[in-house]
């Protein structure tokens, strides 16, 4: 009996083994099946935003189309249309009316820049209606003479900068960039091409700052399309996250990250005494007074000698200018009185509208930027008095009564400090 069973038994194991076999190969096959569908879906998602965010051949064909024309002219003009010697090459947009490229010209490494107007999105069968371009390169119009170009320069400075006393100056260092080809001329069209520039604010902005080293110098130019030096590290720290992992990843995770990644304590002390010489200097500058209205260690980066750039000059806005907007703005409570990332003041509750008055300076928050970066890893000698001077700074109110000498004294206190440190270095 015991061995009419033994048959039945091995092919009831047997079968179960099979059907075992049949699930896994079923169970592999579908979870294939699987994985193939969500990553063609991920490819057709991540193409689709790139070739929506992406458009530098339709940047380059606009713009190369105008300078064919005689419509616009500048420095890089003829390398980007005629000669094929500068190059746009990784996307770094975020906008589609905004391209951002690595980009290449001769022997220069920089950023390539180009607005494109506005996107417009249709639906399947829908008839797009006929392109009409946006007036950008009509100004100046024929016939205008240099002076005229230069008045209309420095009337426009003005209306961004206020009146100040060295806007002349500016005017002459803005009309040597438009001498593209440097022929002691400015054409029409390449006056054409610094008008449209001058429109961007970043632009001005980055030829206010640039003779001081602290925003990245502007290479060339064709168009509204131009290229600034590439700055090879950044955020401050050196190391940024990816953003896909950025909403995955804890903020003590973050930071602890970012000092693997931060540079030498001598050097990171070398790049924030760049970061104060860039408040001090637009505190009360040349050009007047301005407040920098995101100071993350996003915005700015550092070279290979560990000299600050900021990055971003669209978190830089002239004081006049950030004045009139809060006066014009209604409020009910100090919430609304913000302008930028954290430029903010108060609300006047009698007169429901925004104080002018920022309720903290540049270098109180240029601190609160600099104190995780400067106190870890800081000689044990030096930490006390650092973090006492650091908390001090960052107690610093904008509506504080002598604020300019607070601001002087708190300035120089923690330059000389740092300055010490790193003055016998190689660093320095």
């Amino acid at each position: 009996m015991a061995k009419g069973l033994f048959p039945l038994a091995w092919v009831k194991k047997s079968f179960y083994f099979q059907a075992r076999i049949y699930f896994v190969r079923v169970k592999y096959l579908f979870l294939t099946w699987l994985t193939v569908l969500v990553g063609s879906w991920v490819l057709y998602v991540q193409y689709s935003a790139y070739t929506e965010l992406c458009r530098g051949h339709q940047c380059k064909n606009a713009i190369c189309d105008k300078y064919r024309r005689g419509i616009i002219d500048g420095s890089a003009c003829s390398s980007l249309c005629d000669k094929d010697t500068f190059y746009m090459s990784r996307c770094l947009s975020t906008l589609p009316n905004n391209q951002v490229y690595t980009g290449s010209w001769g022997d220069h490494e920089g950023i390539v820049r180009c607005h494109l107007g506005e996107v417009t999105h249709y639906e399947m069968g829908e008839e797009p209606e006929p392109h009409r371009e946006a007036p950008v390169f009509e100004t100046p119009t024929k016939g205008t003479s240099v002076e005229k170009f230069r008045e209309m320069v420095f009337h426009h400075v003005k209306s961004k900068l206020g009146d100040q006393a060295n806007l002349g100056g500016l005017v002459s260092v803005i009309l040597s960039v438009a001498d593209g080809n440097k022929d002691g001329k400015v054409s029409l069209p390449e006056a054409r091409s610094t008008w449209a520039l001058l429109q961007i604010d970043e632009v001005l902005l980055g030829l206010l700052l640039q003779e001081r080293g602290h925003t990245p110098r502007l290479l060339g130019y064709c168009g509204d399309l131009y290229m600034t030096e590439r700055v090879p590290h950044g955020p401050l720290y050196g190391f940024s996250i990816p953003w896909p992992l950025v909403s995955w990843v804890p903020g003590g995770l973050r930071r602890t990250v970012d000092q693997w990644f931060a540079p030498s304590w001598p050097r990171k002390a070398k790049i924030s005494m760049g970061l104060l010489e860039l408040v001090e200097d637009v505190f009360h500058g040349t050009y007047g007074s301005f407040l920098i209205c995101d100071l993350a260690a996003a915005r700015f980066g550092y070279t290979d000698g560990h000299e600050l750039r900021l990055t971003d000059t669209r978190a830089v806005v002239p004081e006049s200018q950030f004045r009139r907007g809060m006066r014009a703005l209604r409020c009910e409570t100090d919430a609304e009185c913000v302008y930028g990332a954290d430029c903010r003041t108060s609300c006047n509750a009698a007169e429901k509208r925004c104080r002018e008055e920022p309720v903290r300076p540049n270098l109180a928050k240029a601190c609160g930027t600099l104190k995780d970066y400067l106190l870890h890893g800081a000689p044990s000698a030096l930490r006390e008095e650092l973090e006492r001077q650091l908390y001090a700074c960052m107690a610093l109110k904008g509506d504080a009564g002598q604020l300019n000498m607070e601001h002087s004294l708190l300035l120089n206190n923690l330059k000389a400090l740092l300055w010490r440190q790193i003055s016998h270095t190689k660093d320095s």
